[in-house]
């Protein structure tokens, strides 16, 4: 963890060796996560790089709280950003429904992450999440897999909590019905 460390006061004193070592290092995990909000390859790309942008000037609010962990804080962090840079741009465009697909390069990208099983649900997974209403699969995206509390949620996307609550109640039975009908398909054609 101490390259990492170095890599991150590089970063702070404004070393650009550094910024392109840590862009390179995290870009594909900041992608797929954009990814699960915006469908557009092209889109998502600049999502990621105005994260990035995001990121960098604002760099010296991030404060290593303890040490040994400090990857899995700048995970969390530059999530959080990828996530709110990705609502943002949501909201512009009204949340209006994502179209295109994801290519299938994205998944082969390397993020030092989980095994090919897992990234074969992974991708699944971000499938079925792509046919959920957007109000729906914000709050889903947001609660399941990036972990947010209700009212963290509200207050980002500016509903009620219950609105919230609401939401990923029936983005859970969507996906239910969307797992239900995918397995009923699967097995009538074995």
């Amino acid at each position: 963890m101490e390259k990492i460390e170095i890599i991150l006061n590089g970063c702070k004193a404004g070393e650009r060796k550094y910024q392109k070592l840590l862009y390179e290092q995290y870009y594909d995990f900041a992608l797929k996560i954009v990814f699960r909000y915006i469908y557009n390859y092209e889109e998502a790309a600049e999502i990621t790089n105005d994260g990035f942008v995001k990121f960098f000037l604002s760099l010296d609010k991030f404060v290593i709280e303890k040490e040994g962990n400090i990857g899995k804080m700048l995970g969390g962090w530059i999530r959080r950003i990828m996530v709110n840079t990705s609502i943002d741009l949501l909201r512009k465009k009204m949340m209006l429904p994502e179209i295109g697909g994801i290519p299938d390069t994205v998944w082969e990208m390397e993020d030092n992450g989980p095994s090919a099983e897992q990234k074969l649900i992974y991708k699944e997974l971000v499938v079925l999440i792509k046919n959920l209403p957007p109000e729906y699969r914000i709050v889903f995206n947001m609660h399941v897999i990036d972990g947010y509390k209700h009212i963290e949620i509200a207050e980002i996307l500016g509903i009620p909590v219950g609105t919230s609550k609401s939401n990923l109640m029936r983005a859970r039975a969507l996906m239910k019905n969307f797992v239900n009908q995918k397995e009923q398909l699967s097995s009538c054609r074995i």
